[in-house]
């Protein structure tokens, strides 16, 4: 069964485009891995407020990749730059 992360957060305006360039490094580093990321997205809800949205191949493939260098370390420096990080997971039941 396939896993959607959705991870909300907020960072300044003058960060975004540092955390975007970040964003795409751990994209890259995971990836890189193997570990079954099948999509990553970076969004905006308003002027401080993001998303960034992954979709795994299992919920194996996404605890894999929080273990598995370098994407914790990746991780990390994407987040210095935000606040009020929070993180869903879900996992989806049906695909129509």
């Amino acid at each position: 069964m396939s896993v959607i992360t959705v991870t909300r957060f907020t960072v300044a305006p003058e960060n975004v485009e540092e955390l975007r360039s970040r964003h795409a490094a751990l994209v890259a580093d995971v990836k890189d891995t193997g570990a079954g990321l099948a999509r990553a997205q970076f969004g905006r809800i308003d002027e401080t407020s993001y998303v960034g949205i992954w979709r795994w191949d299992s919920a194996a493939d996404l605890q894999a990749a929080r273990e598995i260098p370098p994407a914790p370390e990746a991780a990390k420096a994407a987040f210095s730059l935000v606040t009020d990080a929070t993180v869903d997971e879900i996992h989806v039941l049906d695909e129509l």
